[in-house]
């Protein structure tokens, strides 16, 4: 039997991998996957265009979009507002497709709640290490050391909130630390008949672990960012 397509959510903190992992579904399996656009406030960053990357909104147009109800999800994150069109969503269901979202943490758990199981596959993703996701947020060159700094004790937040969630609003961890196994290992979610939280208590403390980690390389952060005044 095929399944009805899904809403896929690849729940991260920033520089988690969610976005790269989204479009690397779809890519490879256009005829399977379809990507949906999220808003933003934000402005672009370079290289991005409006309707692939994000569609831009100023924030009254967000709000006024919000209020009337054309946001399946919507958070604020890091002094901006993010969000998902419900026509988004339902214009690649409509097609056959899985929807593929990449939101925030608190985007997760509006989703689920819209899209319960098996309507949904949500999953947390995390990079292999704390030092890779601080890495990947230098390189982006886009945030000073304070911001880089907020959106670490973001980061720490989002984890610690998904740890508690796993078997509620979390299907799965997955740990980004090969592309082309994170890919796989979405697919294997996807078009698994029965979709249901895998060993709970050891990716609690995967979790854990991870937020212990990342505290301590934020507290190096800071202490290096002070000496450097």
């Amino acid at each position: 039997m095929t399944l009805p397509p899904r809403v896929v959510v690849l729940a991260a903190p920033s520089g988690g991998g969610k976005t790269t992992i989204a479009r690397e579904l779809v890519t490879r399996h256009p005829g399977l996957f379809g990507y949906s656009v999220s808003a933003t406030t934000r402005k672009a960053r370079p290289g991005e265009r409006d309707g692939a990357a994000y569609h831009f909104l100023t924030q009254d147009e967000f709000l006024r979009r919000r209020d009337a109800g054309e946001f399946l999800e919507w958070a604020p994150y890091a002094g901006e507002l993010y969000g998902t069109l419900r026509s988004e969503v339902e214009r690649v269901l409509a097609s056959g497709r899985h929807v593929v979202l990449d939101v925030e943490v608190q985007g997760a758990r509006q989703v689920r709640k819209a899209y319960p199981r098996p309507a949904s596959v949500v999953t947390f993703v995390i990079p292999p290490s704390p030092r890779v996701l601080i890495e990947r947020l230098r390189k982006r060159r886009t945030e000073t050391e304070a911001e880089l700094s907020r959106r670490i004790d973001i980061a720490i937040r989002e984890v610690e909130t998904a740890r508690r969630d796993i078997g509620d609003v979390y299907d799965s961890v997955l740990v980004n630390d090969d592309l082309d196994t994170a890919v796989r290992e979405v697919i294997e979610l996807v078009q698994g008949r029965d979709v249901s939280p895998h060993q709970p208590h050891d990716t609690a403390n995967l979790l854990s672990a991870f937020v212990r980690q990342l505290r301590t390389e934020a507290a190096q952060l800071s202490q290096s960012t002070g000496r450097s005044r």
